[in-house]
Formats: structure tokens, C-alpha cells, sequence
């Protein structure tokens, strides 16, 4: 069987769509997580220092002797206007990207006194 052009334009359309709509379910699994994220009841945290960088996507904070560079997203409120130097506050969340567990390596036997 011979496939014709009008098949031809068919499957063309049909594997964009298919592009479109997979496309469409990774962007609503990755605004779920933010989400989800955001939603979660787990402890706030907060740290203050001056601004080292900051972007649309992070802020980077000097903190003693390290840097902590903290994500930001569009739902993150921020009150003033942000420049490097300018001293803040930022309040946070912990979120675990990945876990891996290890197994507990015993301990030996302590041997009898003598």
C-alpha cells in the first residue's frame, strides 16, 4: 500500500499533535510539583545577609563565611526592589530533591576484657 500525500499530511499533523499534547502534560507535571512545593506543611525557615546575585530564578545571600544560593520562583513574594549589596531577608522552605539510602554498617563487637 502506497502511502498518499494527503496520508502523508496527516501523520505529519498527527505527530505534532502528539508533540504538543506531551509538551502540554511536562509544563502541568512541573507546575503540579511547584505547587505541591510551595503547599507543603513542613517547617519555615530564614536567613538574612546581603545580596551577592539575583535573578528572575535565584538570590544568592553571603552568610558568614559560605554563600546561599536559594531558588526563586514566580509565586515568591518579594517586597521592595532586590540589588546586590542591599541587606535581606529571605524566608524558605527545605524540599528534598533526591534521597538515597544507605545501609547501616554495624559496629564490631567489642572483645572480652583480659
Amino acid at each position: 500500500m502506497v502511502a498518499s500525500k494527503e496520508d502523508s499530511v496527516f501523520m505529519k499533523r498527527l505527530l505534532v499533535f502528539g508533540a504538543v499534547v506531551a509538551m502540554c502534560g511536562a509544563v502541568a507535571l512541573a507546575a503540579d510539583e511547584a505547587s505541591v512545593a510551595r503547599n507543603l506543611k513542613v517547617d519555615k525557615y530564614q536567613v538574612t545577609g546581603p545580596v551577592v546575585a539575583v535573578t528572575d530564578s535565584k538570590i544568592v545571600i553571603q552568610k558568614d563565611d559560605g554563600k546561599w544560593e536559594i531558588a526563586r520562583e514566580a509565586a515568591s513574594k518579594v517586597t521592595g526592589d532586590i540589588k546586590v549589596g542591599d541587606k535581606v531577608t529571605v524566608a524558605y522552605k527545605m524540599i528534598a530533591v533526591s534521597i538515597e539510602a544507605k545501609a547501616a554498617t554495624e559496629k564490631p563487637a567489642k572483645s572480652a576484657a583480659k
